[in-house]
């Protein structure tokens, strides 16, 4: 299998007469053997075995490195994850949609069995940032309360959620902390009615990628959200780590 090569930019007249540029550079062999790849993938079931780089190779006619650097591009794509010293097919990504539901009523949505391990939760005083988000005095306490969000075991997130403690007191008695938080607030009569979320990718730090179990070369979603309550109130500043080969979001969008 050979790449194909472009040795420089041309451009060619369409029948319109306009000019089409195309781009310089060299068709890398290892895009060729992921596009191989993925025809290969479309023809399996999840859990199959995806053949040793050393057979890839010697299938495709090229260097083991090529094969490689084709396999992360997948990995990264949660197309297919490691097993063992082998490596399968994964399953599709846990699609979560971006509403008000909790991620509890989300994964059940989508067939997926949630849950959460507790890293952390505390009284600490609140930095500008969070003051600002929750309506507070900075230095006022919140509480907050970091997990490991499961999907049927497997880490897919790491949430940092902060909230306002004079006003949430009387969750640090009561609340079980491995359970939906957005139900144990909605049970002290808060309505949760509109939130502001931005989403952009990172890369984990050396903490969080031990904490998801991935590496810190593994792109990550990274989630800011500030929830308000029927009032206008601040309830909520929540960050929050996604496994960009595990999870995708969708929004449903409309005129007005």
């Amino acid at each position: 299998m050979e790449a194909t090569e472009v040795t420089g930019a041309a451009s060619a007249q369409t029948p319109g007469g306009s000019a089409e540029l195309s781009l310089p550079g060299r068709q890398l062999k290892s895009y060729v053997v992921r596009t191989e790849l993925e025809r290969m993938l479309a023809e399996l079931e999840e859990g199959d075995p995806v053949p040793s780089e050393r057979d890839l190779a010697v299938r495709f006619e090229v260097a083991r490195e090529t094969v490689r650097q084709a396999l992360r591009d997948l990995l990264v794509e949660g197309r297919i994850r490691r097993q063992g010293r082998g490596t399968v097919v994964s399953r599709p990504k846990m699609v979560q949609p971006l509403s008000l539901r909790s991620y509890t009523e989300g994964a059940i949505s989508l067939g997926r069995v949630p849950g959460r391990l507790v890293v952390s939760f505390d009284d600490i005083p609140a930095d500008a940032d969070t003051a600002h988000a929750l309506g507070l005095a900075p230095g006022a306490a919140v509480m907050h309360l970091e997990r490991v969000l499961l999907a049927d075991g497997e880490r897919i997130g790491l949430e940092s959620t902060y909230l306002p403690r004079a006003r949430f007191a009387g969750l640090r008695a009561d609340y079980d902390p491995t359970t939906s938080l957005y139900a144990a607030v909605r049970a002290t009569g808060v309505v949760y009615t509109s939130a502001t979320e931005r989403i952009e990718t990172v890369l984990a730090s050396p903490r969080e990628a031990a904490l998801l179990e991935c590496t810190t070369a593994l792109p990550l979603l990274l989630l800011h959200r500030r929830s308000l309550d029927q009032d206008g109130t601040p309830i909520e500043r929540v960050r929050a780590l996604y496994r960009g080969d595990r999870i995708a979001f969708e929004a449903q969008l409309g005129q007005g």
